[in-house]
């Protein structure tokens, strides 16, 4: 997809991080990531995008090779492993505040059919039905990095990161010939032998500089192998319906996940799963994203009221968990 950088230059010029929804140019934040937010501007120009704003690169260099390995990305997904996605695109520039600013382009896609709306309009025998659907969708992926030892592709396999093609709210039906939609791919995860493409400390850039080092040392190899793993993606995935209010989900897609990965997903080659261990994966998990956020907040004040420097990223607000 194309969009008019013009326009979205002047969309990060009268852009107020602390409150996007008061920017200049009007816009509505859709979602927000870890590196990412995303936004619907509202004028006809940008009608039927999504823009996922990332300030995080410090050179030109170092956002070349990221469009580079976002346009890869997509390509291996859609036409490689068989995972669609939505049509997409990417620009860049440098702001007037003199940082680089990068937006992934994508196809607006009906906020109902992505899956973490969708499995509030369903009943527990069609949640099923998605669940399997993704699991299948995660399984070409898991296959083809079983077949290409010199080349691995990771994901990040949550049910907020789908979205069912034709999804109707008022008849939430999902058959044999339902089709995924895989969003979020703005986090390209590719290795070649051994070696990932993405540059690791992109994830840090929006971290709190006192954190860095905790950070690194603690969490940023786990962070950065788990999407590789096909049980700690499917962990994360059924552990994520905790955050999303479904907890009554989790005890039967267990159930589900270990029938998938005892029958026609069993080349995968992993050990059943337990409720158990989902229940502690994220509590882990929602602590650690806690702790971040809270930290990241704090150094946004530091920035405004200390340092009187620009704090250049979006902040969610209040995240029920």
């Amino acid at each position: 997809m194309q969009a008019d950088i013009e326009l979205l230059k002047a969309f990060e010029k009268g852009l107020d991080p602390e409150k996007p929804q008061e920017s200049a140019i009007p816009a509505r934040v859709l979602g927000y990531g870890e590196i990412s937010t995303i936004f619907e501007i509202q004028v006809e120009s940008a009608k039927g995008m999504a823009f996922k704003r990332m300030p995080i690169f410090k050179t030109q260099n170092e956002v070349r090779d990221y469009e580079k390995l976002y346009h890869d990305y997509n390509a291996v997904l859609e036409k490689t492993i068989g995972i669609k996605v939505p049509p997409y695109g990417f620009v860049w520039f440098i702001s007037d505040r003199g940082n680089i600013v990068a937006f992934d382009i994508q196809q607006k896609l009906k906020s109902e059919s992505i899956g973490n709306r969708a499995i509030h309009f369903m009943d527990i025998d069609n949640v099923r039905k998605l669940f399997l659907a993704v699991l299948r969708d995660l399984n070409k992926l898991w296959d083809f990095n079983g077949e290409n030892p010199q080349f691995a592709v990771g994901i990040d396999g949550q049910i907020s990161n789908w979205s069912i093609a034709d999804f109707a709210p008022s008849s939430p039906q999902i058959t044999p010939d339902t089709r995924l939609v895989y969003i979020d791919t703005s986090t390209p995860l590719m290795k070649e032998n051994g070696i990932e493409r993405l540059d690791p400390e992109l994830f840090l850039r929006s971290a709190p500089s006192f954190l860095l080092w905790l950070i690194r040392w603690l969490f940023l190899d786990s962070v950065m192998t788990r999407y590789y793993d096909a049980r700690l993606v499917t962990i994360d995935l059924i552990a994520n319906l905790y955050k999303e209010q479904r907890s009554d989900l989790v005890p039967p897609l267990v159930q589900a996940a270990n029938d998938f990965f005892g029958g026609e997903g069993s080349t995968v080659g992993i050990k059943p799963l337990t409720t158990k261990e989902v229940n502690s994966y994220y509590r882990e998990d929602a602590f650690i994203w806690t702790l971040f956020l809270a930290m990241r907040r704090f150094d946004r004040w530091l920035h405004k009221h200390i340092l009187h420097r620009p704090y250049i990223y979006i902040l969610p607000g209040h995240i029920k968990r």
